[in-house]
């Protein structure tokens, strides 16, 4: 384990955030729907259209929440995700990890203040989205400059961008799906579904990469599986969460347990780019795919619990700390140089942010 040399550092994690009340659905969907990552405007038409949009879908995300006790756990998630990396990196001189929001709290401008107090020589930036995209990393890594700036944080800051390959959490993943993918095979034949946030298709086709890093860390992860013997493997990567108007990329999920119940054959659904339990995968995934499932006859299904604080995961995350520490790359991910292709000129270390 590499020592920083007594310098103070501060870690801080990338999260959505998620109402923990029912009382805070209603402005937590208004920070979601005023950021420009989220809905491309110029004010006031974006506060105007938040405070529609986020006033209509209060009452439906309400009762989602309720069927979770009234709200999300995933700050909770977090801070055991951030308790465990900080004992991780122990040793690693005065590392401190704190954990930044982006639509509730504890929200950025909180967080600089409390890093500040901290006088850290250097900040690491560490999303808990392994996949890149404008509408989460990129989006969070703005939001914490602004505040930063505000709060008057001027130490050195580097920023994490991705880590959809990296070893050490592919091999987490290997690890959770192999019992679950045993268990449904004694029932019959399986299909694997790699289940992602989906996205709006005009966000791709402006250069974002998540949907190909997605695709990249299910590739990696059934080759992984099937070099530990899960052979003939039947997968598909799809996508879930649509709300709005707009075409999403797909294969939907919805569509591919239609087709499974079809081809008669079970389902292990995992969360390839979730990390932390909350409503897609405790509400979307456990309770509403699972009766869809049921009602189109697919003969088992089993859901992989999202990877938290696994301590493969954690290892990544201490690994890609350490190695933004010993750099000195404002941007970088877990990969020596750029991962995704020229296509994908939102990439952030394509744009260097």
């Amino acid at each position: 384990m590499t020592a920083v040399s007594g310098r103070r550092v501060a870690v801080v994690l990338f999260n959505l955030g998620a109402p923990d009340k029912p009382e805070a659905v209603e402005p937590f969907l208004f920070n979601l729907f005023s950021d420009r990552a989220i809905t491309n405007l110029a004010q006031p038409f974006r506060w105007a259209l938040a405070t529609l949009i986020s006033s209509r879908r209060a009452p439906t995300a309400r009762e989602i929440y309720e069927k979770i006790g009234g709200g999300s756990p995933l700050l909770e998630h977090t801070e055991a995700q951030g308790a465990a990396l900080a004992s991780a990196l122990a040793g690693n001189g005065e590392t401190r990890v704190f954990i930044a929001m982006r639509y509730w709290h504890p929200m950025s401008d909180e967080t600089a203040t409390a890093v500040k107090a901290f006088a850290p020589d250097l900040v690491v930036l560490l999303p808990l989205y392994p996949q890149f995209s404008t509408t989460t990393t990129a989006s969070s890594i703005a939001a914490w400059r602004a505040a930063a700036a505000t709060a008057g944080l001027r130490a050195d800051t580097r920023a994490i961008c991705c880590y959809p390959t990296a070893e050490p959490f592919i091999d987490a993943h290997v690890r959770s799906i192999l019992p679950a993918l045993e268990e449904a095979r004694s029932h019959g034949p399986v299909r694997l579904l790699f289940s992602a946030h989906g996205l709006p298709k005009r966000v791709v086709a402006r250069g974002d990469p998540y949907v190909w890093q997605v695709g990249e860390t299910a590739r990696f992860v059934a080759q992984r599986l099937e070099d530990r013997g899960a052979g003939g493997l039947d997968w598909t990567l799809c996508f879930q969460s649509r709300v709005g108007p707009l075409e999403w990329v797909g294969p939907l999920i919805e569509d591919e347990i239609h087709r499974a119940g079809q081809d008669g054959v079970g389902l292990v659904v995992v969360p390839i780019a979730f990390v932390s339990e909350h409503s897609e995968t405790l509400v979307e995934l456990d309770i509403d795919y699972r009766a869809r499932a049921r009602t189109v006859g697919v003969p088992v299904y089993i859901r992989v619990p999202a990877l938290g604080a696994d301590e493969g995961y954690i290892d990544t995350l201490a690994a890609l700390t350490r190695r933004a520490i010993a750099r000195k790359s404002p941007v970088a991910s877990c990969a020596d140089g750029r991962l995704c292709p020229a296509e994908f000129g939102r990439c952030a270390l394509a744009t260097g942010r």
